[in-house]
């Protein structure tokens, strides 16, 4: 039975340290700790990050197991973030997953961090419904942003990707230049929400085929402020909520333009959105309208699933182990490059 196979869900790609225990699909405990420290540099440092998952991973592990009230000798197998993502935190999940699971004597199961954020969906959860196969997703995070076709659990086809920064990417350097904290994304869509989304034309990046490009987008930003600075040193400040809107338009328009032309070519009806920009709500409002205008499903996850999270990694280990995958290899070396499908 599904409900007597506990999976322990590790995830430290970035600078989130996460741990989480589910009980066939339910989740149990999703324990997230996440990193403070790179705020003051604008960005993440992966030095900075590494050492943080050395000091959080124990106790947030122990957290993880203990709210569950479930023991060490009841787990089942543990899974982990194999890649992609930095390096340095990948080698602290993996090398206390591999070494726990070793002690345990049960399988540790590497993880593809990108599956893992479209599996989410099926964590058994009353704020989301599963979608059915096959399904095409828009995964948007920090470090990534792809058109996925889903055909299966295990079956995934990456049909487009950014050529240079992510998404999210884009959004906390542009968030930089405007002098927000990071992580910048979250603020530009609160700032947003009073803004003109119409007020500046910034560039929209075309490329070939279903890839796409945020790096024009951000020069274009860098390039519309100094202009405007010069005139008048305030600008920012006076114009805040509008530059955040139409950041934050210009990026919706970029990632629903090749949406929806893969769409209209794949002529499948099912949409999932993923990952952590997955949360803005200007996107998820985008998408609700472009679903419904062309009558297709859209699957929009819980937003506790959005983000990192040991409970994407639990999920996703859960279908390896009951699907017998080959990558239940405790002996995987972490990979900071891994497509999704290979």
């Amino acid at each position: 039975m599904s409900e007597n196979i506990i999976i322990l869900g590790i995830e430290t790609s970035c600078d989130d340290t996460s741990a989480a225990v589910l009980s066939g699909r339910k989740v149990l405990t999703n324990i997230v700790s996440s990193q403070k420290i790179h705020a003051q540099w604008g960005g993440v440092v992966p030095e900075l990050a590494s050492r943080a998952h050395h000091l959080s991973i124990l106790p947030v592990v122990e957290t993880a197991l203990k709210e569950a009230g479930v023991s060490k000798k009841q787990l089942t197998a543990i899974a982990y973030t194999r890649g992609p993502g930095l390096m340095g935190s990948l080698l602290v999940g993996s090398s206390f997953a591999r070494a726990m699971g070793s002690a345990l004597n049960i399988p540790t199961i590497p993880v593809h961090h990108m599956e893992a954020h479209i599996l989410a969906h099926f964590i058994e959860d009353e704020i989301q419904t599963p979608p059915e196969f096959p399904f095409l997703c828009l995964t948007v995070s920090g470090g990534h942003t792809q058109l996925v076709l889903v055909s299966d659990f295990t079956a995934m086809e990456v049909l487009g990707q950014t050529t240079d920064d992510a998404a999210g990417e884009a959004f906390d350097k542009i968030a930089k230049l405007l002098g927000l904290p990071y992580p910048g994304g979250p603020m530009i869509d609160r700032l947003a929400k009073s803004g003109n989304p119409s007020a500046f034309q910034f560039a929209r990046p075309v490329v070939a085929g279903y890839d796409y490009s945020f790096s024009g987008l951000k020069t274009s930003v860098l390039y519309t402020l100094e202009k405007y600075i010069a005139k008048d040193p305030d600008f920012i400040q006076k114009n805040l909520n509008d530059i955040a809107a139409s950041v934050q338009q210009a990026i919706i328009d970029t990632l629903l333009k090749k949406l929806l032309q893969a769409l209209k070519d794949t002529n499948i009806k099912r949409l999932a959105v993923a990952g952590g920009v997955s949360a803005n709500s200007a996107l998820r409002k985008s998408l609700i309208e472009l679903a419904d205008k062309m009558k297709i499903k859209l699957y929009l996850p819980n937003p506790a699933y959005c983000t990192d999270n040991g409970a994407m990694i639990a999920i996703t280990g859960y279908y390896y182990f009951t699907k017998k995958i080959s990558r239940t290899d405790g002996h995987m070396s972490p990979v900071a490059r891994w497509m999704v499908g290979k």
